[in-house]
């Protein structure tokens, strides 16, 4: 069993100059389950680097939401910051609603938001089943490679396996 419901927050205050902050994300949703994610990094102090990248694998009627702001303070000069939201959408009826967004005070800064959303691409489908791989497991070799920005970043092998299986 699964909720139907799941809501992740997570704020970050960068209050030191020279703090570096990685923020890496991966939400799976199926049947009719809801998953929103809202982040905020607070950019305060100078030379600071936030890089956010959070990844959406939709099915069925599922739905997210992801709402993510930087905060770039008057005194923040010399700022990077980057965040991105990546989704995959398996089902006609699955739905994203993303909001990255960025308050910039300072003006000397490198600061930049995306959104995607996709779905599988029938040529990469069609190469994987002319080569004899079923649809089952071509469809879960392309979710592994959309994720693998994020898994990859997994470094203790058994939660590295127990991601990779709820990805299966």
């Amino acid at each position: 069993p699964h909720a139907e419901l799941i809501r992740n927050n997570l704020s970050i205050a960068l209050n030191g100059s020279y703090t570096e902050t990685d923020m890496h994300g991966l939400y799976l949703a199926t049947d009719h389950q809801h998953v929103d994610n809202h982040t905020f990094v607070d950019h305060r102090m100078p030379n600071c680097n936030s890089n956010e990248l959070y990844k959406g694998v939709l099915m069925d009627n599922a739905n997210g939401v992801f709402t993510g702001k930087i905060h770039v303070h008057v005194d923040a000069q010399k700022t990077n910051a980057f965040q991105q939201n990546n989704n995959l959408l398996l089902s006609t009826k699955a739905d994203i609603n993303s909001q990255p967004q960025l308050e910039i005070y300072a003006d000397d800064v490198k600061c930049s938001h995306g959104f995607t959303v996709g779905q599988f691409n029938p040529e990469s489908l069609f190469y994987l089943r002319s080569r004899g791989i079923g649809e089952e497991a071509a469809r879960t070799l392309l979710v592994n490679a959309f994720a693998y920005d994020i898994t990859n970043e997994v470094k203790i092998p058994a939660i590295q396996q127990y991601v990779s299986e709820q990805i299966r």
